[in-house]
């Protein structure tokens, strides 16, 4: 799971309530309890404070009911809503306003337990799908050729057939390890280098070559596409129709590049 937690407000005007749910929600892996808001009021204030991903709210409440309570909010700092209320009749208004779930009091551990389970996978898709669109911009930011003179290492000597090949860099598609060698592959070609792709690694151009598995390096220029998969990594389609798998080892790496030029 990439999201590390689960930060929620719990907003009831109950102290009751508020309890059973902050003691519901301690069996819940990667949740953490940001504030507890007692009316609508508190609830704005602590959503503006802490921005949370996840807001469980009563509907009915002091001053300022969930509803308005939504009103208040921004839309880019609006979290995951979960409705908690003893009143059935607002259910529709519930969904109308874009609420995840919708739990009638009194609601036992497993019905809490399956609307955090949707939210967290909610908020896995939502995370995805940022990261996916900054890495891509990144991407896009490094595929701008650069103005200076083409330097000497643009080039790599390989010798094969007896015979000794120039190759531009800029032509290479792809790098994958072959067992001791490294194959070299520039559109219909490609190339066996007698080298380890980690020293290969070392000699080209961290901006314009990604490690994306152990076993692959690609010419972020080429990459046409990235396509997030279920099991949280991602297949990279380059240009000329290759599909490429980026692992999950090497995708904190990339968070890692996308956070330091964000």
């Amino acid at each position: 799971m990439i999201i590390p937690s689960i930060r929620t407000i719990i907003a009831d005007d109950e102290p009751l309530a508020r309890k059973k749910l902050r003691l519901l929600l301690g069996s819940e892996p990667g949740v953490q309890v940001v504030a507890e808001c007692q009316d609508g009021q508190q609830t704005i204030g602590a959503v503006q404070k802490h921005k949370p991903d996840l807001l469980l709210m009563d509907i009915r409440m002091p001053d300022v009911d969930g509803f308005e309570v939504l009103g208040k909010i921004a839309a880019e700092e609006m979290p995951v809503v979960v409705f908690t209320t003893a009143y059935d009749q607002f259910a529709i208004r519930a969904f109308q306003a874009h609420a995840m779930d919708y739990l009638l009091k009194p609601f036992e551990r497993e019905r809490l337990h399956q609307a955090i389970e949707r939210a967290r996978l909610e908020l896995l898709k939502s995370h995805n799908h940022n990261l996916t669109t900054r890495l891509l911009d990144l991407i896009a930011q490094k595929a701008e050729p650069k103005p200076e003179p083409r330097q000497a290492d643009d080039r790599m000597v390989i010798r094969a057939g007896g015979k000794v090949i120039f190759l531009d860099l800029e032509e290479v598609d792809w790098i994958e390890a072959a067992a001791n060698y490294v194959k070299m592959n520039a559109g219909k070609e490609s190339y066996l280098l007698r080298e380890g792709i980690g020293s290969v690694s070392e000699r080209l151009d961290p901006d314009r070559f990604v490690r994306i598995h152990r076993s692959v390096i690609v010419n972020v220029r080429k990459i046409k596409e990235l396509q997030p998969c279920d099991s949280g990594e991602y297949i990279a389609v380059l240009k000329n129709g290759k599909e490429l798998s980026c692992s999950r080892g090497y995708r904190a790496q990339l968070q890692r590049l996308i956070g330091r030029t964000a």
